[in-house]
């Protein structure tokens, strides 16, 4: 995010919601980016094309043409009743999600309403966009045991925007923890940090795993934590030694952290702590809304 007026300005937070207890956590904390940004909000409720789609037995190999042309009217005819109040629902739905953000300050929050799959809508959005807000779990999680929603990780590969996901509440934050380890990302966040004023006057952390007598992860921290103060923020840096799964998430605990900023799905040149799987495995770690950057 850059606060660059001419490239940003008129550019969106958008809340990916769906119908679950989890579109009020997404709608809360978009609300909160929105205001801090001065940046429109948009609610986006995306009907999954796939999964509204009537699936119903083949009766053809078994039935005569007149009956089986009958069938398929009778189909079509339920398929457009179907759409028809998926899409009232969805319209009740993101009114009710307006009227949340309304409450929450934002003057004229925006709603849109597609059939689809999620990744390309948001692929499609994404020059329009300047942070998308989702749930780290979705409808699906009320069926399933999984604990980080399917779409997350290819949402976050397909766009190059940071990406809030929220659990299950949202406050504003204040206390943030980049979680830094010398890399493109790591550096891109907290140059995101500094410049955007979304974080304006919260303190931050940067949290680094390495080793003690490394002097090259030194210096980068350090840099780092140069660049936070040069913009005027409250600074703390931090090298620690362990697991960085574990190390993280101890460090979010003790330092009472309210939001985690990483880069994520990357190659590191120093460690792999955000290269696939163990993007995913932090995220399932983290009981706190977490930024991501690609």
């Amino acid at each position: 995010m850059n606060t660059d007026a001419k490239k940003f300005g008129d550019r969106k937070v958008l809340a990916c919601v769906d119908q679950s207890p989890y579109a009020d956590h997404v709608t809360d904390a978009a609300a909160w980016a929105s205001i801090r940004m001065q940046a429109p909000l948009e609610l986006l409720h995306v009907i999954d094309k796939e999964s509204s789609a009537v699936h119903s037995i083949d009766h053809s190999g078994s039935i005569g043409i007149n009956a089986q042309e009958t069938l398929l009217g009778k189909l079509a005819e339920d398929d457009a009743v179907e759409a028809k109040a998926a899409r009232e629902q969805g319209r009740a739905f993101l009114n009710r999600l307006r009227e949340r953000a309304q409450t929450a300050g934002v003057q004229s929050p925006d709603m849109r309403q597609r059939h689809g799959a999620l990744v390309e809508t948001l692929t499609e959005q994404q020059p329009d966009v300047r942070l998308v807000v989702m749930g780290r779990r979705g409808e699906s999680a009320q069926s399933t045991s999984r604990d980080l929603g399917r779409h997350v990780e290819r949402v976050v590969r397909a766009m190059d925007r940071p990406i809030l996901t929220v659990t299950d509440n949202f406050t504003a934050p204040q206390r943030v923890l980049i979680a830094f380890d010398g890399g493109s990302a790591a550096r891109h966040a907290v140059e995101m940090v500094a410049s955007s004023p979304l974080f304006k006057g919260i303190p931050c952390y940067i949290f680094m795993v390495g080793k003690a007598e490394d002097r090259d992860a030194s210096k980068q921290l350090d840099a780092a934590q140069s660049t936070l103060v040069s913009a005027g923020m409250e600074s703390h840096a931090f090298l620690v030694m362990g697991d960085p799964e574990t190390a993280i998430a101890r460090a979010i605990q003790e330092q009472k952290i309210d939001m985690l900023i990483m880069g994520a799905y990357t190659h590191s040149p120093i460690r792999s702590l955000f290269a696939g799987s163990k993007t995913t495995e932090l995220l399932r770690s983290a009981r706190v809304p977490t930024m991501l950057l690609r």
